[in-house]
């Protein structure tokens, strides 16, 4: 047996990160073990409680370590205004630019007829109870600006037609990007500038 098999071991695991590749996750490894005391040993600990505790809101889909995140319970959030986003990533980035001030919904993807996702497969339908029961008076959908992304936009503005005010995100997001790519100062001048669909 190799006696360098647990750390090969936790480098394959790190270089199936996002961002990271075999290189960048021994070079991580390495540093990591180097400072063993000051990162290794808590990040160790923090990665156990994470596993332990981290969930998905009921309400909305957001990740947190309680069954209805913070932004669902805060009283101040409760604007009328929900942010459609397609999963987690997308309202964290949307957080990051501090613009917005209501409440977020993850769909958790988006509609692909390739892929046999269709709206029972994503959270549509709980979107669809949210508005009718929450008093929600605009949907604003932050959709990434995919082909799949605007079909399910074009798919969700379907359903709720009439009910609320559907806005989306202005055409400053690039056509296929996504939000967690994209700089804080174009996610607000996205969101200021929403239109009508």
């Amino acid at each position: 047996m190799s006696s360098t098999k647990d750390i090969d071991d936790l480098i394959e695991l790190m270089a199936k990160l996002p961002g990271l590749g075999p290189r960048s996750a021994r070079r991580a490894v390495l540093h990591l073990i180097r400072k063993r005391a000051l990162l290794l040993t808590p990040l160790a600990d923090c990665l156990q409680i994470v596993a332990e505790t981290a969930r998905e809101c009921l309400n909305c889909g957001n990740v947190g370590t309680t069954d209805i995140c913070d932004i669902c319970t805060a009283e101040k959030r409760a604007t009328g205004e929900l942010c459609v986003v397609e999963d987690v990533a997308d309202l964290w980035a949307m957080e990051r630019s501090g613009v917005f001030k209501g409440r977020y919904h993850v769909l958790g993807g988006t509609l692909s007829a390739l892929d046999a996702i269709g709206p029972e497969q994503l959270r549509i339908p709980r979107l669809i109870d949210r508005v009718a029961s929450e008093g929600i008076t605009e949907v604003i959908l932050a959709l990434n600006a995919t082909i799949d992304g605007q079909t399910t936009a074009h798919y969700i503005a379907d359903e709720l037609d009439g009910q609320v005010r559907l806005t989306s995100l202005a055409q400053g997001v690039p056509i296929g990007g996504e939000l967690d790519y994209l700089d804080d100062g174009t996610i607000m001048a996205a969101m200021t500038a929403r239109k009508d669909l």
